[in-house]
């Protein structure tokens, strides 16, 4: 079965109950030419390197079903969900579940229910139960978000997503093959 496109994947985690995990990875890039427009677009403020990320979409397999964003780095991944229409498909299929990471804590507020990130921290002054309380459900959303995190590294094992040394431009099209040959193999397995 393929899911070409992000509604596919969520019509198919609505019909068959699927929850979802999303995540994006940042892949290192050449820096553009000096004079060139939009060279800071590139400037990553995590990594601190000029990278491009992706964003991909797995199940709790670990299966990658989605992958078809690249942007710049500097683009906070939030704002991406927006622009691609990840945010849109919230709206569209209201019973798909969606785990991510703190990174996407304006999707938690905008979709209560269905973006689904860690527990915020509790006051300093909180009673321990809650401290112990907080520990246990960061640690269970953790563990059930490890899914995508594996998908990411089976992407990184390919020596092309160490480090992009080609032209931006081809990185989309490599990084769409490379994940859908890890994602075929993990079909299977």
């Amino acid at each position: 079965m393929r899911l070409r496109t992000l509604q596919d994947v969520f019509a198919y985690a609505q019909t068959e109950g699927v929850e979802l995990r999303l995540d994006a990875t940042e892949i290192q890039v050449r820096r553009p030419l000096a004079g060139r427009g939009g060279r800071r677009a590139f400037a990553s403020g995590k990594k601190e390197q000029n990278t491009m990320k992706a964003t991909v979409v797995a199940d709790h397999r670990g299966r990658t079903l989605w992958t078809d964003a690249m942007r710049p780095g500097r683009m906070h991944d939030a704002t991406a969900v927006r622009t691609e229409g990840i945010d849109a498909c919230f709206r569209h299929f209201p019973d798909v579940e969606v785990l991510l990471d703190d990174g996407y804590l304006g999707l938690r507020r905008d979709h209560p229910g269905k973006a689904i990130t860690p527990p915020r921290t509790p006051n300093k002054s909180a009673l321990p139960e809650f401290h112990e309380r907080w520990k246990h459900h960061r640690h269970t959303h953790s563990s059930d978000r490890i899914t995508v995190e594996h998908a990411l590294a089976d992407h990184k094992r390919w020596k092309q997503l160490v480090r992009w040394t080609h032209r931006r431009e081809n990185l989309p099209a490599t990084y769409r093959a490379i994940a859908g040959l890890v994602s075929d193999r993990t079909a299977h397995t």
